[in-house]
């Protein structure tokens, strides 16, 4: 069910998710830097001395009509994990940001299990986007060998990033916000739609 808030807005919930270090923050930066012709709030951080998120980043971004979409990253490091299951409530679409440095491999293998043990059925019925950031790097691992390891390969969008440089963010959120609303707006579209990925919703 969509959620309308005092003032009448249709919002939808859109959360980044993935192993600490792995540029879901960076991401947002860069989305609000890049994004024009909608209404952006400032970004809101809680975060450590060092930069890392301590609970959570929120941004929200408005359309001309009456839509907001409201914008969270999680701490990605194991010890918040509370705050992440917290955070994930009530979304309509996660964006799952993979680290491709070889080194993060198994923090990316916790974090996408951590969010499948967390939303249970919804993993597959919901919208779920794959973002493989810091493609950039010399050694990044191949996308194929990523989604072998994710065990992820060929059932959700997938999109190819370098945060620090705001390539292909602008494209990601723009899938997100699609899917959220055909998700909670227009179901039969959105069935039929993930059905092409072989999602059996």
């Amino acid at each position: 069910m969509v959620y309308r808030d005092k003032n009448g807005y249709y919002r939808f919930k859109i959360v980044l998710y993935g192993p600490s270090l792995g540029g879901k923050t960076t991401m947002v930066k860069a989305l609000y830097n890049r994004i024009f012709g909608l209404k952006k709030g400032k970004i809101r951080s809680i975060e450590d001395p060092s930069g890392r998120t301590l609970y959570f980043d929120y941004m929200p971004l408005g359309t001309r009509g009456k839509v907001v979409f409201d914008i969270y990253t999680v701490p990605g490091q194991r010890r918040h994990k509370h705050q992440r299951k917290v955070i994930l409530q009530g979304a309509d679409a996660v964006i799952f940001v993979v680290d491709s440095d070889p080194n993060a491999l198994q923090e990316n293998i916790y974090s996408i299990n951590e969010l499948k043990d967390f939303l249970g059925d919804h993993f597959i019925r919901m919208p779920v986007i794959i973002a493989l950031n810091k493609r950039d790097l010399d050694d990044a691992l191949p996308e194929r060998v990523l989604l072998r390891a994710l065990n992820i390969e060929g059932t959700f969008p997938v999109f190819k990033t370098v945060a620090k440089d705001g390539l292909g963010v602008k494209r990601v959120f723009q899938e997100a916000a699609r899917l959220a609303m055909l998700y909670r707006v227009f179901p039969e579209v959105y069935r039929k739609e993930m059905a092409t990925l072989g999602r059996k919703i």
